[in-house]
């Protein structure tokens, strides 16, 4: 099993834009519900956005739901994460995951607990200067 590979952070000035890729095996990719959360300095993990296997369910945090869009791209076995209207509060690694063993049913009421996933990248930092 190939674990997720996240690319696209960086440096940006407040108000700017980011779009962030996560490559997925295929036969992941496929068949679960895939996910970013972000860890802040001195800050727990916590979840971003997350998007169902079938692409069509998605649900945000409170603070991605106006900025934030999580999509997936089936050709490229890839999820992203364009993130507008940067604030320097939202400075933190972000990390994509894979949830392979919730039903699409309880996927929306259940994405923010890490315990449901299985696959975890390692990581992309984002920096948002003031």
């Amino acid at each position: 099993q190939v674990l997720p590979v996240e690319s696209g952070g960086g440096l940006v000035q407040a108000g700017g834009v980011l779009r962030l890729s996560c490559v997925i095996s295929r036969d992941t990719f496929t068949a679960s519900h895939l996910a970013w959360f972000r860890q802040a300095p001195g800050k727990e993990r916590e979840f971003v956005a997350g998007i169902g296997w079938n692409g069509y369910d998605t649900v945000y945090a409170t603070f991605a739901k106006s900025r934030f869009t999580i999509s997936k791209d089936n050709d490229k076995n890839t999820v992203s994460l364009q993130m507008n209207a940067l604030k320097p509060e939202d400075t933190a690694v972000y990390f994509c995951a894979a949830d392979r063993k919730s039903s699409s049913a309880t996927f929306l009421s259940t994405a923010a607990h890490e315990g449901n996933y299985d696959y975890w990248g390692q990581g992309t930092q984002v920096t948002v200067s003031a």
